[in-house]
């Protein structure tokens, strides 16, 4: 087995079965009982997932909003204590250096990043900050547990006296969960609702034994396949497979996310440009009309051209049918257009069509 770090579940993983894999520096289960069983019971029931690997950094003192401000593309300033919002980092030439959540709490924001990124977004918020806001890097500190599906809130709800209920998505409130201190997020990764709950990492152990006992037979533990499956599905992208620091928001799709009236920040000035330009590509989802199954760096034909390559593909365990996303030329992105995916240099037929492949239960 490969090498890399192990989250404070990894004995918990051991002794359900886990098959391993190593993702972003860290040896997390891949699958427990088996990735269909895991996806439907997220989409029928519910789902817990390790998410330990992810980091999260702090930035506080008086001039934390600025510092943010400066180094996302979303506006912060909107941010009232208790509400989160989806982000990127950008280069100043508007490649994407990660996706991530900012938290914005009673004394102090939380920013919540990839695994993989977790040590170069901490380098790059360094260099931005110049010892303006207080920064720390938590992420040895902060465990994280992700309950999602339709039974997400029954379970945690009797876990806690917080009235969850009352919370509407990427809102969050902190209190006590199965006796641990907990921050408890209407946030996810799945197109489901549920819930992400941050804590104290010597209280991670105990918060998960507790939700496993509380869910039962509702409660299925899911590994990073199902993850990546149900993301997929919702249409979401998948930092280093959609997004990386070659792609650009515009291009992904994720210009939602960049707020041109806040003044400036980095990336801008070029994404000012692109927008006024057009980008010469944009992201697409596809499904196939012929056998096979799309992978990623798979590429993109039309009419015996390359126009493209496929980013992220699987077979859709709600669907039944072969999906992907992928960038495109941009007079080809269109829903509706025909393309081949070369599988194994064989040509599959595909049709481009609106994201997401699957209705979210809640709205990113």
């Amino acid at each position: 087995m490969a090498e890399g770090r192990k989250t404070p579940l990894y004995s918990r993983h051991e002794e359900l079965g886990a098959k391993f894999v190593e993702f972003g520096g860290w040896l997390m289960p891949v699958s427990y009982q088996g990735i269909l069983e895991e996806h439907r019971a997220v989409r029928t029931s519910a789902g817990i997932f390790d998410l330990c690997h992810m980091g999260e950094i702090t930035v506080g003192g008086e001039r934390a909003l600025e510092v943010i401000q400066e180094a996302t593309t979303n506006d912060a300033s909107t941010l009232p204590e208790g509400k989160a919002q989806y982000s990127l980092l950008c280069r100043p030439d508007g490649g994407i250096i990660d996706d991530i959540i900012v938290y914005r709490r009673g004394k102090d924001f939380l920013l919540v990043v990839n695994a993989a990124n977790r040590e170069k977004d901490w380098a790059w918020l360094q260099e931005v900050n110049k010892g303006r806001a207080e920064l720390a890097d938590a992420s040895d500190e902060i465990g994280l547990i992700a309950v999602q599906g339709p039974q997400a809130e029954k379970i945690c709800r009797s876990l806690t006296d917080l009235d969850l209920g009352a919370l509407g998505y990427f809102n969050h409130t902190e209190g006590e969960l199965a006796g641990a201190p907990c921050l408890l997020s209407r946030t996810g990764y799945t197109g489901e609702d549920g819930w992400e709950i941050y804590m104290p990492v010597q209280y991670v152990e105990q918060v998960w034994d507790a939700l496993l006992a509380a869910g039962g037979e509702d409660l299925e533990p899911a590994g990073l396949g199902a993850r990546d499956t149900l993301r997929l599905e919702a249409g979401y992208t998948l930092y280093g497979n959609d997004i990386d620091e070659t792609t650009n928001p515009l291009e992904a799709g994720l210009g939602w996310v960049v707020a041109w009236d806040k003044g400036d920040f980095i990336g801008k000035e070029a994404l000012a440009a692109l927008k006024e330009k057009g980008v010469s590509r944009r992201l697409v989802g596809f499904k196939l009309l012929e056998r096979g199954i799309p992978r990623q760096g798979y590429p993109l034909h039309k009419e015996g051209e390359e126009v493209g390559v496929v980013t992220s593909g699987t077979m859709s365990p709600s669907l039944g049918e072969a999906i992907g996303m992928g960038y495109v030329r941009r007079d080809l992105a269109g829903a509706g257009t025909e393309l081949e995916v070369l599988i194994r240099n064989k040509p599959s037929k595909a049709q481009i069509v609106k994201r997401p492949f699957i209705k979210p239960s809640v709205k990113r």
